[in-house]
This record gives structure tokens, sequence and C-alpha cells, in this order.
């Protein structure tokens, strides 16, 4: 039993692209508050489109990021995971203190990727023109049961 409305609380999963290069924590202060302007807005924009009134709640989240950059990625994959989870606060989730796992790649062109399952907006953002960043929020936490 959990102490959440699930017609209150945000939509999980939750999936959303933004068609534009991520900024890491290296970025200027004023690229990367852009940049988690457009996370916020993007996942905001996701949430409105399947609830008109959302609360925020503690539930434990993995979040995946998937980046699909246009040439070989310049700097370290890690460090554009903490702008997008700022750029979530408040929006997705109270304090990204509720994160409990990332998962995060590149597909870098030319490297074969096989995806063995797509959902709609994965699929949507492996085929869009890079640069891409898909984000999925889940609140399954079955990878907790390590095997």
């Amino acid at each position: 039993m959990h102490d959440w409305d699930d017609d209150l609380a945000v939509p999980f999963p939750l999936e959303f692209t933004i068609q534009a290069t991520p900024r890491s924590l290296q970025a200027s202060k004023s690229a990367r508050e852009t940049w988690k302007s457009m996370v916020g807005e993007a996942a905001r924009n996701r949430i409105a489109a399947s609830r008109e009134f959302t609360f925020l709640d503690e539930r434990p989240l993995s979040v995946t990021i998937f980046y699909f950059p246009p040439a070989p990625m310049q700097g370290d994959v890690d460090n554009i995971v903490k702008p997008i989870l700022d750029g979530m606060r408040s929006i997705v989730y109270r304090d990204d203190q509720v994160i409990e796992r990332v998962v995060v790649q590149k597909f870098e062109p030319g490297v074969y990727v096989e995806f063995n399952s797509l959902t709609d907006m994965l699929q949507h953002a492996a085929a869009m023109d890079p640069p891409m960043v898909y984000v999925r929020v889940s609140s399954d936490t079955s990878w907790r049961r390590v095997p």
C-alpha cells in the first residue's frame, strides 16, 4: 500500500525528449540554467498532456538518460546527468534524493545499437535528427531485486 493518489501523482513512467545538446557541469552558469529550464519545460509539458494537476510524492525513482549526439561526444557522458536531474526538480519530484538509480548512455553516430524493445517515445527519439536527449523516469523498483 502506498500513501499517494494514483490519479493525482505524477504519472510514471514519464518519458520525454529534448532535441538539443545537453549542457554539462562545465558549461557556463547561463547555459546550464537555460538547459535546466528546457528539461523542466519538456517534463512539465509531458505531465500536462496526461494530467491537469499533479502533486509530488516521495516514492523512489530511477532515471534513464539516452543521448544521441550528432558527432562523437566531446566531454564525459556522466557530466550531463546532474543538470538534467536538477531540471526536473520541483516538476517531477520534490528533491533528487528520491532518485535511487540513474542509467545514462550515449549513442554516437556509426556505433551499431540494437534495442530489444522500444517505447513509442524512445522510437521517436532514435528516429529524430540528433542531437536528441531521451529521458525516462520510473517508479518501478524491480531493479532492486538483484540476482
